[in-house]
């Protein structure tokens, strides 16, 4: 059912879930999606008591998303091009974070996670009161470059490093089971933490890395406090989704394909195991196909999608042709078959109805594929998270 933003986002804050993972593509309305869902969480519930003091954003979500990155914006010094600096916007949010990372001595852990995923030589320098910071080249001496304006994606690597560090503080903090001996009262109040797309400037390995490194701050993080995560990478979705044991079991709720609907309403569809086993590619090509099969509607055009998953299960598998993957017995007829209605030239046989026996090697193809080649089955039951 086609939902407004507005409602997938209430969606999402009444299911009450530890964690959420959705997968979109770009586009689609993350960004967008995180707003919204900030709005409902700071709207008061019908039994909380009225108050004229404003409900600060800070006190019940944090989130990472575009709207973060802009906070961050270049001074190049076009003059002299000589002194390049990263300025941090002020405002009510930013100058808070500040204020808690340089009360609690973070600004050396930004420098090392930021390092971590780019260089040890690139060195950002904060300025006294963490307003701005410039980058230089340390040269393993006394020595270091100049000011650099480093690419957008060590400037996103270095954003992320801000707000991985609060997290990191935010949940070692919170764990501590007395609020008087927590270090900081900052975050008491926490509920939520929605986190969008922390990843389009890493490579498979740091992304990897990433994912396993948030998913274990996630598992020691308190009961009480929700994550929300969105992500157009199928690898970092599949990452998090195994580090998190978040595999279902046909029962629970927690995985989900945002989609954005033609009228501009958007679809938020329940999804089980990874990106590999609920909506890839090659299982929108299945699921088609089962379904022209079951509704008894095959027509020629399926021949070729057949043909296109076993090709993509058998460059998956290793093997050097699709036809590998044919049933022995009828190999060479069943391959005559797919290659002429797949290939068809000839304009009356484009249009013609298949015939019910080549409705029926459709079936047989797709029953043979996957009873044969390892496609994965529904688990029974998942595990707590």
């Amino acid at each position: 059912m086609s939902k407004t933003l507005t409602e997938v986002a209430q969606e999402l804050k009444d299911a009450n879930k530890k964690v959420q993972l959705i997968y979109a593509f770009n586009g689609t309305g993350k960004t967008r999606l995180s707003r919204e869902f900030k709005q409902r969480v700071l709207e008061r519930n019908d039994d909380e008591e009225a108050s004229d003091t404003p409900v600060l954003t800070r006190s019940k979500i944090l989130y990472y998303s575009a709207f973060t990155e802009d906070l961050f914006y270049w001074d190049n010094d076009l003059a002299l091009d000589a002194e390049p600096r990263l300025r941090i916007q002020p405002n009510s949010f930013t100058n808070w974070l500040l204020g808690v990372l340089r009360d609690l001595g973070q600004d050396g852990n930004i420098v090392r996670y930021f390092q971590h995923y780019t260089s040890d030589k690139l060195t950002p320098h904060f300025s006294e009161d963490l307003s701005e910071v410039t980058f230089s080249l340390e040269r393993g001496n006394d020595e270091r470059s100049g000011n650099l304006k480093i690419s957008k994606g060590e400037e996103s690597n270095f954003i992320w490093s801000i707000f991985y560090t609060l997290l990191d503080q935010v949940i070692s903090t919170r764990n501590v089971p007395e609020p008087e001996d927590r270090e900081t009262r900052e975050f008491d109040q926490l509920e939520y933490v929605f986190i969008d797309d922390p990843v389009s400037s890493l490579d498979e390995n740091h992304l990897i890395e990433l994912a396993v490194n948030l998913a274990g701050l996630i598992k020691t993080s308190p009961s009480d406090l929700k994550f929300v995560i969105t992500t157009h990478s199928p690898l970092f979705y599949n990452v998090l989704h195994n580090e998190l044991g978040l595999s279902k079991g046909g029962k629970r709720e927690g995985c989900y394909l945002l989609g954005r609907l033609d009228d501009g309403s958007f679809d938020l569809g329940v999804k089980y195991g990874d990106s590999n086993k609920s909506f890839s590619y090659h299982l929108h090509l299945r699921q088609t196909l089962e379904q022209a099969i079951a509704a008894g509607e095959v027509q020629r055009y399926h021949f070729t999608l057949l043909r296109n998953l076993y090709e993509k299960t058998a460059s998956f598998l290793g093997y050097p042709q699709w036809s590998g993957l044919l049933p022995d017995n009828k190999q060479a007829y069943l391959n005559r078959i797919m290659q002429f209605t797949s290939h068809s030239t000839l304009s009356n046989e484009s249009v013609t109805e298949p015939t019910p026996q080549e409705k029926q090697t459709v079936k047989l193809l797709l029953d043979h594929l996957l009873a044969n080649y390892g496609y994965w089955q529904q688990e029974e039951e998942a595990p707590d998270f």
